[in-house]
């Protein structure tokens, strides 16, 4: 009786180890050469690592970067798994940061891995399928206790799917679980990830070779982890990962696959000895105890996953957005409350007016002052352009963005909610003679900054990828504390994932700040609104307005920042009420402004460049070249809007924008 109890008791342990096996968590440091302590090196690998965690979740789990030059130049990866939410990839990621620098204090090249991974060195290996070092294979403690030959076609099938599906991916991300049923009792469930620079054909070799060798290690063990420096495959017979699984499919099985060795030749001598009443036993407990932890797991799963639909409701962590249907109610305002609000929309709450409409001032019941966009009934806004812009701004929810509260469409009104900006918008200040004089550079660096990390959020980090195309200084929103708010997205266009550009026939925007292919072509991407912010640091840093006159190309602002920059005479561009501000910081932003405006779209940086440029001073800048001198004279724009107009097109010169949505 005891014997059996024994051996009930060590089943049970057995099934019951899964529960704690995770993925190991390992710093390498490699023996390619050391630094020394304060070396320019050294600072510029610190530097690099401590801007990793905020930049890799802010960037969707991916990012990769370079900081210095050549010899102290120092390239860095990070990566979290595909599964991780924001907050879970920044901690992981800080967590490996101060594991390197314990364990890999001046080694010129280290890596670590786990979770998330981080990798950095003297060394370009963007894009390059590394196999070494070669990390220890983890396993399961515990045996399968099924018929090995099933379980060889079931699992070899699953794997080679993902494996197909995984490297398929984004270069963002190539990411993918998979599930499929063992038993009534049992599911095997795997998970897969390469760096997402790999190409498809290292990233499935990559994927390949892992699953060879788990097989050839560790065939017959209820789970395990295969990782380099390239690639990550996981497989457990319990959900261990935080997204739920996609649709089951049929994946083709592994071609490339050699013949297993028969499973008879890796039974262990205690299988071999369970015969007759014992045997029974052992298999009413092992299928109970399993059949009971499945359920628990699944039920656990579940939960979680019902837990986070609610939290996505909620809008969590000011990232996500509501449902649609949700969103559309819980948005909409009553047409007596915003009479009330804005005192029936007294020209006394007047705040503005532009081609969209008249922007009034409110106060709503509970105390919360309002801004009400109250659009004209000659917009060219229709009632769904309205609802795309509001189920968009339902979803945009970061600190530099101006935050939609609600709208309302009753009895001919269409009215836009939102929070309230008490000090206006940026024109207001800089381009005013005594306003300008409240913000010293310090705080309009500060602004430059906040801008740029809103327009990254809206290309990176928030559930679209959005192209503003109306970036303005009468379009940035200032709060109590001087924060910048992008706002007005009327003009705004969704692109699908990974979408580089596009075309339109319809031009909308403000001339000026709009870039020469749009304005020319119609063409348009992510870097047109890198364009759109080159101007806008020009007219910081100067105090004065991208201007069209009828005078020579030396009268527009991007060709006196040019000339002044040519002739060294940068100074001499510079709003004097900021040259008490740093020199440096002021030539670095005139010279960041110059590169956002290049003609060449290519040789403009992206946003994710700009803001790691503004955040540290030791990351090089090109030298520019002549930008875009675009409509420098009335003739020149009369003419582009004549046949702007031939296409219905939608645009100001330098005053207020009319709003048009136009989603993709």
């Amino acid at each position: 009786m005891m014997k059996r109890v024994s051996l009930l008791l060590l089943l049970l342990l057995c099934v019951l180890t899964f529960i704690s096996f995770d993925i190991a968590e390992s710093a390498y440091c490699y023996d390619t050469g050391n630094f020394t302590a304060n070396s320019t090196y050294g600072r510029n690998r610190d530097l690099v690592l401590s801007s990793l965690a905020s930049n890799t979740s802010e960037n969707g789990g991916f990012y990769n970067t370079t900081v210095g030059e050549d010899p102290n130049k120092v390239y860095a990866l990070a990566l979290c798994r595909g599964d991780q939410s924001a907050k879970d990839c920044s901690s992981c990621i800080d967590s490996r940061v101060q594991d390197l620098i314990t364990n890999c204090p001046n080694q010129k090249e280290a890596i670590s891995l786990g979770d998330c991974r981080i990798h950095y060195a003297n060394r370009s290996f963007f894009g390059i399928r590394e196999e070494t070092p070669s990390f220890p294979i983890l396993y399961n403690a515990a045996d399968l206790t099924v018929n090995m030959t099933q379980f060889d076609q079931i699992w070899e099938s699953l794997m080679g799917g993902l494996v197909t599906t995984a490297s398929a991916g984004t270069s963002r991300l190539k990411f993918d679980t998979g599930e499929t049923k063992l038993t009534p009792f049992q599911t095997i469930y795997a998970l897969m990830q390469c760096n997402p620079d790999l190409s498809q054909s290292d990233c499935d070799y990559c994927l390949s070779q892992s699953v060879l060798s788990y097989q050839r290690c560790c065939r017959g063990k209820q789970g395990g982890v295969v990782e380099n420096p390239s690639c990550l495959f996981r497989w457990e017979i319990y959900p261990f990962y935080n997204s739920p699984p996609p649709p089951p499919s049929s994946p083709p099985p592994v071609s490339s696959s050699p013949p297993v060795s028969n499973s008879n030749n890796t039974r262990t001598a205690k299988d071999n000895r369970r015969v007759g009443t014992q045997t029974v036993i052992v298999v009413v407990v092992v299928v109970s105890t399993t059949g009971f932890m499945a359920i628990l797991a699944i039920t656990c799963f579940l939960l979680r996953k019902r837990w986070k639909a609610k939290q996505e409701v909620k809008g969590v962590n000011g990232n996500e957005g509501v449902d649609d249907n949700i969103s559309a109610e819980s948005l909409r305002f009553d047409l007596g409350t915003i009479r009330v609000a804005t005192d029936n929309f007294s020209s006394d709450n007047k705040l503005g007016q532009g081609g969209f409409g008249v922007v009034y001032k409110g106060k709503l019941k509970d105390g919360r002052d309002i801004a009400v966009k109250r659009l004209s009934k000659i917009s060219k806004q229709g009632e769904i352009e309205i609802k795309n812009e509001i189920l968009l701004m339902a979803r945009l929810q970061h600190r530099n963005l101006v935050r939609l509260l609600g709208f309302c469409l009753e009895m001919n009104e269409r009215l836009l909610i939102y929070e309230f900006a008490p000090n206006s918008s940026l024109d207001h200040f800089i381009f005013h003679p005594v306003k300008c004089l409240l913000l010293d550079w310090n705080q309009r660096y500060k602004v430059i900054e906040g801008i740029a990390r809103g327009i990254m959020y809206l290309y990176e980090d928030s559930q679209y990828r959005i192209i503003h195309r109306d970036l303005k200084a009468a379009n940035i929103l200032l709060d109590a504390e001087m924060n910048p708010k992008i706002s007005d997205f009327g003009m705004a266009r969704l692109f699908v994932e990974d979408q580089t550009q596009a075309n339109s026939s319809r031009i909308v925007g403000t001339f000026g700040y709009m870039a020469p292919e749009y304005v020319r072509n119609g063409n348009f991407s992510v870097k047109s609104d890198v364009y759109s912010f080159g101007v806008l640091v020009l007219e910081i840093i100067s105090g004065q307005k991208i201007y069209l006159s009828n005078g020579e190309e030396g009268d527009n602002l991007l060709a006196n920042a040019w000339k002044n920059w040519m002739e060294g005479t940068a100074l001499n561009f510079i709003d004097p009420i900021l040259r008490d501000g740093s020199r440096s910081e002021l030539l670095r932003c005139m010279q960041l402004g110059l590169l956002c405006v290049q003609e060449n779209v290519a040789r403009r940086p992206t946003m994710a460049s700009v803001v790691l440029m503004l955040s540290s001073n030791s990351v090089s800048l090109q030298v520019p070249s002549k930008p875009a001198f675009l409509m420098h004279s009335i003739i020149e724009l009369e003419s582009i809007a004549s046949q702007s107009r031939r296409r219905s097109a939608d645009f100001t010169v330098n005053e207020a924008t009319i709003s048009d949505f136009d989603p993709q």
